[in-house]
């Protein structure tokens, strides 16, 4: 049986975000966790926090053992962008976008 975990509009860009999901993508949850938490970076704690999660709705939902879990699944996909404008010399304006991006993790019972 399939768990998962949704994290939407998040405040991290995907394309920063892609890279430590390419890590841990088909690693047993406990390998995942423990390679985000020597990662240096700020992203790799909210995707740790998420993968806890999953493990948890499994755990807590339908009884399955956290230490035989796996990431069957975990993907990163774009969402809408914060759009601002700054104030440019001669009375223009640029735009700045802040990108965010939902991230969605399957875990299950390895099997095996």
């Amino acid at each position: 049986m399939e768990v998962k975990a949704i994290a939407k509009d998040t405040g991290l860009p995907a394309s920063k975000v892609r890279p430590l999901v390419d890590m841990v993508r088909g690693k047993r949850v406990d390998d995942a966790l423990n390679i985000l938490r020597y990662t240096p970076t700020p992203k790799a704690k909210y995707l740790a926090k998420l993968i806890k999660s999953a493990a948890a709705n499994a755990e807590n939902n339908f009884q399955m053992e956290p230490a035989d879990l796996k990431i069957v699944k975990i993907c990163v996909d774009v969402a809408t962008s914060m759009r601002r404008y700054r104030a440019r010399s001669r009375g223009r304006a640029s735009p700045i976008r802040k990108h965010s991006s939902h991230i969605t993790v399957i875990v299950a019972e390895q099997e095996g």
